[in-house]
């Protein structure tokens, strides 16, 4: 039995600290809201997060960060990406040397261009930072239906303990070191999922959706490799896993959030409309920076942030993807993975 603090009580901090809890671990779950501690301590369920899913009676909800976090084994960040680096200097004067803190959330930093495990790692430099990623909408785990993902981490052995703490018959866990791809990986799907929701509200079909993702894992991955990360990570589950599943799901909120655009909301109304942080907004002008950066193509990323930011149409934005410079679909993956950095533990 490990003891195990959830950091973030939204659907995705909860659907684990259930997990967890019936892995045989103690769990411990924050949350900043003191309206929203007192709810899962009366109803013992998320109900503006996570409706029908109900948490057990000894679960621990505090809005005591120094009581979620010491003499915890594990940490579980899961507050959305907007707020990763103002939580994570909050716990910094509690977390202890070593101490494992593993991130599930998406995103990259605007600001900055940092992942979300950078910025653990700059604001918390003693702790041990890992990543939990893969197609795993918190709806489907909560109720305990079969997921698989990715535990990430630099070293070998905080993989596979984390692959041990979070494994079950319904949720499987393989590891990885690459845990940059898997960063660039789960941010950058959110902001391709936003242009399927558009297609969608447009009332675009199967074959506009089957041709968003195909092309958007290409461009994903096309950054990915020249800022280090293994090809093999984009095409596994935290790549195109979870970019097929966060674009066919109408669990996801920046598929919905894409519908609601596509016919005609603006991105706040949208974002109002879904009522959760919608993380590819956040994630979209990153996206295209880091593009610019490292003189990537990404026309996907691109016209997603014309419609967002510059006011441009949705329909106006997918006919530019469409009359787009003629190009060869083939790309020779051996030339790529050159530039792809030799990860290994």
């Amino acid at each position: 039995m490990a003891e195990v603090g959830i950091i973030g009580a939204g659907s995705w901090g909860t659907a684990l600290s259930l997990l967890l809890y019936k892995n045989g671990n103690q769990v411990t779950v924050w949350s900043a809201l003191e309206n929203e501690i007192q709810m899962l301590k009366e109803e013992r369920e998320q109900k503006d997060k996570l409706p029908g899913v109900k948490l057990p009676e000894d679960m621990i909800f505090t809005t005591n960060l120094e009581k979620a976090i010491k003499g915890k084994d594990v940490l579980v960040l899961a507050v959305p990406s907007p707020f990763t680096r103002s939580t994570s200097a909050k716990m910094k004067p509690y977390v202890k040397d070593g101490q494992i803190i593993v991130n599930v959330a998406k995103g990259i930093e605007e600001t900055t261009l940092m992942t979300l495990s950078e910025i653990i790692e700059e604001e918390i430099p003693q702790a041990n930072v890992a990543v939990l990623s893969g197609p795993s909408h918190a709806e489907e785990v909560g109720r305990g239906l079969p997921t698989t993902i990715v535990a990430g981490s630099k070293d070998k052995a905080t993989a596979e303990y984390l692959q041990n703490l979070f494994m079950s018959e319904v949720f499987r866990v393989y590891t990885s070191s690459d845990v940059l791809g898997i960063e660039l990986g789960a941010a950058l799907k959110n902001v391709v999922a936003l242009a399927a929701g558009i297609a969608d509200g447009l009332g675009y079909g199967d074959n506009t959706k089957a041709a968003l993702i195909t092309r958007g894992i290409a461009e994903i991955a096309r950054l990915g490799i020249v800022m280090g990360g293994r090809i093999e990570t984009f095409y596994g589950l935290t790549g195109i896993g979870d970019l097929i599943v966060t674009c066919a799901s109408m669990h996801s909120r920046n598929r919905r959030a894409g519908i609601l655009i596509g016919k005609g909301a603006t991105m706040e109304e949208a974002m109002a409309e879904v009522k959760m942080v919608v993380e590819g907004v956040y994630s979209a002008k990153a996206g295209y920076a880091l593009s610019k950066k490292y003189q990537v193509s990404m026309p996907i990323i691109e016209q997603v942030n014309k419609v967002l930011f510059e006011g441009a149409s949705a329909a106006d934005a997918v006919k530019e993807l469409m009359l787009r410079d003629k190009k060869v679909e083939n790309i020779d993956l051996r030339n790529l993975y050159q530039n792809s950095a030799e990860i290994s533990w």
